[in-house]
């Protein structure tokens, strides 16, 4: 099955595990191209997406399957990967499974499983876009600290939603489920390359103590968290691209 890919920018070759879209497409969205560019200027940046077509009950290992062949016939072996938020839940599932296609690894706004009110909030944003209905507003809780900003985001994604909302939403819903049940606690030993677990210390997906469970189960893990920093706050925080060098090439 052919990956959705992209390339840009010059240098050695880093794979980037895109975080969730909606569309399954190479295309990076408004929001990852300038975290792309930045990564651009150190590395020749490989950004991949999901497959499109992901027939029903297609599990997190099937996906990181379907990785791991695409790096081996474009790389002939294994090479550096970074994956954000959902992209990091892949590529801990992709160095489980195939270590022979990671070299190195980066992990940013991920963790080893989606902690339970995340696990909610996609569930229902992608059940309720499949049944046509809007749904962007379900994930309000991830983007607002208190009930104040809560409501704000909540009405924002709400009118938001017909604008964002994939032509076919089955794909979306279909990896959906599959992080739905991902969950990596007990294998994170068997991932035995260099791994960096970046995270926002304000980070309304996940939390720090989940970070540093993640950093702490790999057995040459290490953590870096981002002061003040959101979720997206991560990726976009002015240090990122250059954390992530100064990491894959010291």
């Amino acid at each position: 099955m052919e990956l959705p890919w992209s390339e840009s920018g010059a240098g050695e070759p880093l794979v980037v595990l895109r975080w969730f879209t909606p569309e399954h497409s190479a295309k990076p969205a408004a929001g990852e191209r300038p975290v792309l560019a930045a990564l651009g200027e150190r590395f020749r940046v490989h950004a991949v997406n999901r497959a499109p077509g992901m027939p029903e009950g297609t599990t997190m290992a099937d996906v990181a399957g379907q990785h791991a062949e695409a790096i081996g016939k474009r790389f002939g072996g294994p090479v550096d990967v970074l994956g954000m938020s959902s992209g990091g839940s892949l590529a801990l599932q992709l160095a489980a499974d195939h270590p022979e296609a990671v070299r190195r690894l980066v992990v940013a706004g991920a963790a080893y499983t989606l902690p339970p009110h995340t696990r909610l909030a996609q569930r229902r944003y992608t059940e309720a876009v499949a049944a046509g209905r809007r749904g962007a507003h379900h994930l309000a809780p991830l983007a607002g600290a208190n009930p104040l900003t809560r409501a704000f985001f909540t009405a924002l994604m709400w009118l938001a939603d017909p604008a964002i909302r994939p032509a076919d939403p089955r794909d979306m819903l279909r990896f959906a489920q599959a992080e739905d049940s991902f969950d990596l606690r007990d294998r994170l030993a068997e991932i035995e390359v260099p791994a960096l677990v970046v995270g926002g210390e304000r980070d309304l997906a996940y939390t720090p103590g989940l970070f540093r469970e993640t950093a702490d189960g790999l057995p040459y893990g290490k953590l870096l968290v981002y002061p003040g920093a959101s979720h997206l706050g991560t990726f976009r925080h002015k240090r990122f691209a250059a954390d992530v060098a100064g990491f894959l090439r010291p």
